[in-house]
């Protein structure tokens, strides 16, 4: 179906607007779809009825092309074709489609006449498309209203919700931050205790006081400090001061920790004061070394950065607080040790030289503790002209058993004035201790020699047998059952035995110490003694008593720490008369 209208005045533009609403009703173009048609059909042939000229209006129905046959939706077409004038002036043809649900074989639409009622009728009938669309414009409207209201709500909430995210990731990442500084402190802090615990391990293992003060450097720097300055006074309590900052000075009068810096560092515990003249440039932390009395000197750091943490200056406190300790402790252990050495010499006399009997003896201390112990040997001639070795061992240890081993020394000397046997000796010394200190004991063997006599008398109570070497190098050990020891609550009589011993002959005398060790027991080491003794020749025991004293004690004590006093005499016969 086709149909065209020519159009030249407005008249007949009305006719043909008319016609199309018509014919694209009975197509069953939907309302909307249709006022929208001849709305803009309208508008287009005003626009053209003002250039001027004749128009054509051509409308046709058909349907979508690339669509099978019978099976397309058919379309309205409209085409405004533009007058002569127009179309020589580029004015494109104007085209519109529109569907058409009730497709129709043909539709009987003729002209539109003059009359002004069919008009009016028309126009009434454009105003229902009007305002049907109108209408769904207005639901449309609402409905927009409602969507845009849903939707502000919605945004209202999504607004909400991104502020309670926000804050919640906030609160997150404060929580984050708060947890990995907490973690930090922890580990910072475990990290210095850790320090701590290890450099005052390091500090209190020596006994040695300028070992500590030269370990201190080494700790603390480079972590803890870019240099470390220690300053020991002298024991006199002299403090000189020339070469050390004002700051430590101040440290050493007041026994407070100072800091020396152009600006306060905020230091728990610490005295700010101005920078030092020797270091401008850098701070100084001056920490004294305290004791009950007097500070023992002051330690001056310098920082390895910028300045200190507060929390790593409280720990450089506390560690020279500890240093301090350790440096009084071996400063006192030394001075006890000092005294000990020499309290031991003076109870240690000097060995007689009778004629035909040479004498050597070697005393070693424990190398734990003060050198201080009941160890003794000693040697004195008797009025008949013999002659009295004796090596003995008071249990225990430090200044009680050193005091109580003087005093047997001494009554051992004054009973032998008497004469009398070692046995009766030691039997006399045993009742002596027992009465004496009842609660403290003690080993000893005595040998006694006489010029005129080819044999040698020994005895023992409780202490480790003596070994005999022969001129010709044969060594045994003389295993008699000896006495119990000196000072338990039993009544003895100690029993003398009697060995020959030939010219050139060599008795060791000696301690527990010398022998015995915990992992192997006191048996290896008394072979051990026998082996060394052994090793010697006739001619170098005679030449050189005191070098094989030395000579015994070296492979014996090979191991260099001793739980115990070491105490050996050698008794030897010259080889020739």
């Amino acid at each position: 179906m086709t149909r065209t209208w020519q159009i030249s005045d407005f008249t007949e533009a009305a006719r043909a607007r008319i016609a199309t609403a018509r014919l694209a009703a009975a197509y069953g173009v939907p309302p909307v779809d249709r006022a929208r048609l001849t709305a803009s059909l309208g508008a287009q042939l005003r626009s053209c009825l003002t250039k001027g000229g004749t128009w054509r209006l051509t409308l046709e129905t058909g349907t979508v092309s690339g669509t099978p046959a019978g099976t397309g939706e058919e379309v309205l077409h409209a085409v405004v074709t533009p007058s002569p004038e127009a179309a020589a002036a580029g004015q494109p043809p104007w085209r519109v489609t529109v569907p058409c649900p009730e497709a129709v074989a043909d539709v009987g639409v003729g002209a539109v006449a003059d009359d002004p009622a069919e008009l009016a009728q028309a126009l009434l009938g454009a105003d229902e498309d009007t305002a049907l669309v109108l209408e769904r414009l207005t639901e449309q409207e609402r409905l927009v209203d409602f969507h845009r209201e849903e939707l502000q709500q919605t945004n209202q909430g999504v607004v909400a919700l991104h502020a309670e995210l926000d804050a919640a990731g906030r609160a997150q990442r404060e929580a984050f931050a708060a947890e990995r500084k907490a973690r930090t402190e922890a580990e910072n802090a475990r990290r210095r205790l850790t320090f701590l615990a290890d450099a005052s391990a390091v500090l209190t293992a020596s006994l040695d006081h300028h070992e500590i003060v030269r370990r201190l450097p080494e700790l603390l720097v480079p972590e803890y400090a870019a240099s470390v300055d220690v300053w020991l006074f002298d024991q006199d309590g002299d403090r000189p001061g020339p070469a050390h900052a004002a700051a430590a000075v101040v440290a050493a009068r007041t026994g407070r920790p100072q800091y020396a810096a152009a600006h306060p560092g905020g230091l728990p515990g610490v005295e700010d004061q101005p920078p030092s003249a020797l270091a401008p440039d850098r701070p100084l932390l001056c920490i004294p070394l305290p004791t009950r009395q007097a500070p023992l000197g002051v330690v001056t750091l310098s920082p390895p950065g910028e300045r200190w943490d507060p929390d790593d200056a409280v720990m450089l406190v506390e560690l020279t607080r500890r240093a301090s300790i350790a440096i009084d402790h071996a400063q006192r252990y030394q001075h006890n040790r000092d005294i000990a050495e020499t309290l031991q010499r003076a109870l240690l006399t000097e060995l007689p030289a009778p004629p035909g009997l040479t004498l050597a003896a070697r005393y070693l201390p424990a190398t734990h503790g003060l050198n201080i112990g009941g160890d003794w040997y000693d040697a004195f001639r008797q009025p008949d002209g013999g002659v009295i070795a004796v090596v003995g061992d008071v249990t225990g240890h430090g200044l009680r058993a050193a005091v109580m081993m003087s005093q047997l020394r001494t009554a051992l000397r004054a009973y032998a004035v008497d004469g009398g046997s070692p046995g009766q000796l030691l039997t006399r010394l045993h009742t002596f201790l027992h009465h004496l200190q009842p609660d403290l004991f003690a080993t000893a063997v005595i040998a006694r020699f006489h010029p005129d006599d080819p044999t040698m008398t020994w005895a023992a109570a409780g202490h480790p047998p003596p070994v005999l070497r022969s001129p010709d190098g044969r060594v045994r050990t003389l295993d008699a059952k000896p006495g119990a020891m000196l000072g338990i609550p039993l009544r003895q009589e100690i029993a003398d035995h009697t060995v020959p011993m030939a010219r050139g002959s060599t008795l060791a005398l000696y301690t527990d110490g010398l022998v015995e060790r915990r992992a192997r027991g006191i048996d290896p080491g008394i072979a051990r003694l026998a082996d060394a003794l052994g090793s010697f020749g006739p001619a170098a025991l005679d030449a050189d008593l005191e070098g094989s004293a030395d000579g015994i004690l070296r492979p014996m004590l090979s191991d260099s720490e001793r739980d115990d006093d070491v105490c050996l005499l050698l008794c030897h016969l010259s080889g020739t008369g």
